[in-house]
């Protein structure tokens, strides 16, 4: 999967228009990056990675690019 395609799946997730995010878009400064934002986070990687993921662990990541990182691990 390309890093175009990852974040592509995370503007969904949040509900954003495609070209929205890049890579070192600071979290914290999308107002929808919420606790419903990092659920659905949690069931993609679940559904499309067949990988576990926390919530802590997710809530910890500071960029786009650290979520596109754990899309890897």
């Amino acid at each position: 999967m390309t890093n175009e395609q990852k974040i592509k799946i995370i503007e969904e997730i949040l509900d954003l228009d495609e070209g929205t995010l890049k890579e070192d878009t600071v979290l914290r400064d999308l107002e929808d990056w919420d606790s419903v934002a990092i659920i659905s986070f949690i069931a993609m990687i679940d559904d499309e990675f067949n990988k576990i993921v926390k919530g802590p662990v997710v809530r910890e990541q500071k960029t786009v690019a650290d979520l596109m990182a754990l899309m890897e691990k």
